[in-house]
């Protein structure tokens, strides 16, 4: 039984516009480049001294790929050079050996993650290399949640063997579309077999979730097309899936210049390739979590929701909340309580730093006390689908609609097409507001409003 009654494509067309996908708040590009790696270092110094039992989360920036995937939006680097993924590796592990000493060893890590670019690109033995450095340098809870990225062109068995024993327990792999000519137009050839092939590893080896993603409003996509990519997925039964709305921005990624714009479909056809999918997805069993994600109803995603205890942070959804995020690699963004950081982006730079035996910190943020409330709001919105206005009033000691007099509103419009419901007690997603829960926690994002009128920034929220 499908989990939405009806979808309105005309009411989710009224809503498709840029917006935040708040893996954090506030969103990456109010950081500042006045926040560098002393100020870095000194968090990482008071967090510690602060919070010395709290768990930890770690990411791992992996920016190789093989070849380049014309629609892609990542920090990436093209290369065929093994000198220079082992030059790389190099210097990511004096970062984190500049890090490491400065956290407290009681500090357990309850979530890994990896990602790229393609991590899968390291043979096995730089998998277990630099999987065995991190566990030296820290302790993993029994339960961690060990996520990593991996293409299933040019993976073998023996690369998913060795990424259990780097420690990994969960695995996602990019599928996008399986139509041929959609596959030669984005220039990533992934045949239905080796894509089978990487799930039975997975299977086998015991990875505890597998999560596959397509995108949709790729170049020559069609209705009855992508669906027979949507059949093909639900026959393989992954565990999660993410369905991503294209975002074409060539004036960000130059590469994506290669797609002719009028290769795409437009975005009414687009709108009706998501309800499909929606539809085929929900009907088969698969809960929709937020946004473009899904999850087996038995799966901890979906569970969590249930709860109450789902989070968000850069890595997507997750069940393991309150942790310090540690980044590490080109590009690669931490979050503390009060502090976000993120490394250059520039490779060069990224090795200079590191050769004065400096952390790569170019940007960062702040947060005030207004940016604690909005970001718990906000993230109810995203995780709980809704928001309990007791809960946030005894928290942070404020009246609710008063503090939020800016916001309320806002949802005005959302409530009258059916996607909200505002009472005195609670806000609460409804039915299709899932899928426009981005548009939802706008309406609570003090500098939304900023951000889109500056530059175009970000993708459309469906």
């Amino acid at each position: 039984m499908s989990q939405f009654q009806h979808i309105n494509v005309e009411v989710l067309g009224k809503y498709s516009s840029p917006g935040p996908r708040y893996t954090s708040y506030p969103s990456a590009p109010l950081f500042s480049s006045a926040y560098r790696a002393d100020h870095y270092r000194q968090e990482i110094l008071r967090t510690n001294s602060a919070n010395q039992a709290s768990p930890l989360s770690l990411y791992v920036h992996l920016p190789f790929c093989d070849t380049l995937c014309y629609f892609c939006g990542c920090t990436m680097v093209i290369t065929h050079s093994r000198e220079r993924i082992a030059e790389y590796n190099k210097y990511l592990k004096k970062e984190i050996d500049l890090v490491a000493p400065l956290i407290s060893p009681q500090r357990r890590v309850a979530q890994l993650h990896w990602g790229g670019g393609t991590p899968s690109y390291l043979s096995p033995d730089e998998i277990r290399d630099l999987g065995t450095y991190l566990a030296e340098r820290f302790r993993y809870e029994a339960d961690i949640e060990a996520g990593v990225e991996i293409d299933p062109r040019g993976l073998t068995r023996e690369h998913m063997k060795a990424f259990r024993e780097a420690g990994f327990n969960r695995v996602s792999m990019g599928v996008q579309d399986f139509d041929p000519r959609v596959q030669e137009a984005v220039n990533r050839k992934q045949s239905e077999r080796i894509t089978r092939d990487a799930v039975e590893w997975s299977r086998e080896l015991g990875f505890k979730s597998i999560n596959i993603d397509l995108i949709y409003g790729l170049p020559y996509q069609t209705l009855e097309q992508f669906e027979k990519t949507v059949e093909t997925i639900i026959d393989i039964s992954p565990d999660r899936l993410a369905v991503f709305n294209y975002a074409y921005v060539p004036w960000l990624k130059p590469h994506q210049n290669i797609i002719p714009a009028e290769t795409l479909p437009s975005p009414e056809l687009k709108l009706h390739i998501f309800k499909r999918t929606i539809e085929r997805l929900t009907g088969a069993g698969y809960w929709n979590i937020g946004m473009d994600h899904f999850a087996k109803r038995s799966d901890e995603l979906a569970v969590a929701q249930q709860k109450k205890t789902l989070y968000r942070n850069f890595q997507g959804y997750s069940t393991k909340a309150g942790c310090d995020l540690y980044g590490f690699g080109m590009s690669a963004i931490g979050h503390f309580r009060d502090t976000y950081h993120q490394n250059t982006k520039v490779l060069r730079e990224y090795y200079a730093a590191l050769d004065r035996n400096s952390l790569a910190t170019v940007a960062g943020y702040q947060m005030n006390s207004d940016d604690h409330i909005r970001k718990d709001v906000i993230m109810r919105i995203m995780c709980d689908m809704e928001v309990e206005k007791p809960l946030i009033e005894q928290r942070y000691g404020i009246r609710f609609d008063e503090h939020f007099a800016d916001a309320m509103p806002k949802l005005g419009p959302l409530e009258e097409d059916g996607l909200v419901v505002v009472e005195p007690d609670r806000i609460t997603v409804n039915g299709m507001g899932r899928l426009v829960v981005r548009n939802i926690a706008m309406c609570f994002d003090a500098y939304i409003e900023k951000m889109i009128q500056e530059k175009p920034i970000f993708s459309k929220t469906v």
